[in-house]
């Protein structure tokens, strides 16, 4: 078979590529998800940089947000340089960069001692834990796994994810509060954060757990899952920092400009801000 075609073969090698590249396993999912789209939309077609461009502007007529379209072309691209189809890469599309973020996505400080609070009433103290866990350290919720009794114990999680290893700290009050809880679970050593059987809690679950919440916490559970927990770690430390280097290593960035979009006020705060500078006599 001649020219650039798309199999099933070539997908299976990008696979593997990923993984030998030590790319997470939610990264390679999300790859070859968008890799696949592609292909079945080209079906077969010898792959071309103007059929590329013609899927790009249909995922824009599709209604498709932009940032949603870039990220699938950042699969896209990465499967054509694996293969040395340079020549089919696409450009991404420009965005202005965003001044303030949409109030009803993030999650206030007030929102999420309800959560907690209302984690604790229903007599969750694995999730009341392990929500507090997420917004005291700013950790991902599949670096859990890191939150182990060990870790806890000397105050400190070593974190290795995505190529990169990080030292993570933990409060005095959060530890007191994890090593009563694995003492009254009977963890003596490894994940404290894990199901009965001793497995590692999925991120599904804790999703489900999360958005269990919210009615008797009067949450809107759009606002609500495990990301948006260290979306309010960034901007609380940053308020009090104002250190976004700093921030950015705590978090585990390689580029601030990653951080700044966990940081960005609400259209609430950019408003105050404007009303406060007073300029309309």
């Amino acid at each position: 078979m001649k020219g650039k075609i798309l199999t099933q073969k070539l997908i299976a090698e990008f696979s593997a590529y990923l993984q030998s590249e030590e790319k997470s396993a939610n990264t390679i999912e999300k790859y070859l998800r968008d890799v696949r789209a592609f292909a079945k939309h080209i079906t077969g077609t010898e792959i071309t940089k103007e059929n590329v461009i013609a899927y790009k502007n249909e995922l824009m007529s599709e209604g498709y947000a932009a940032r949603s379209i870039n990220s699938m072309l950042a699969s896209l691209n990465s499967l054509f340089s694996f293969l040395g189809w340079s020549d089919c890469k696409v450009k991404s599309l420009k965005l202005q960069q965003q001044i303030y973020c949409p109030e009803e996505k993030e999650l206030t400080k007030a929102e999420y001692m309800r959560l907690v609070n209302t984690a604790k009433q229903k007599g969750n103290e694995r999730l009341n834990l392990l929500i507090q866990t997420i917004c005291g350290t700013g950790i991902r919720v599949s670096e859990l796994q890191y939150i182990t009794v060990e870790a806890v114990r000397c105050g400190e999680a070593v974190v290795s994810l995505k190529g990169k290893t990080r030292l993570v700290f933990i409060v005095r009050d959060l530890q007191k509060k994890l090593l009563c809880y694995a003492a009254e679970q009977k963890i003596t050593s490894g994940a404290i954060f894990v199901t009965r059987n001793g497995k590692p809690i999925s991120r599904t679950n804790i999703w489900r757990e999360m958005k269990a919440l919210c009615c008797e916490a009067n949450v809107d559970p759009q606002k609500v899952f495990p990301h948006n927990l260290r979306h309010l770690f960034a901007r609380v430390f940053y308020g009090i920092e104002k250190d976004i280097a700093k921030l950015a290593d705590i978090l585990g960035h390689s580029s601030i400009n990653t951080t700044r979009i966990y940081i960005i006020s609400t259209g609430t705060e950019h408003r105050q801000r404007m009303e406060n500078m007073r300029l309309i006599i």
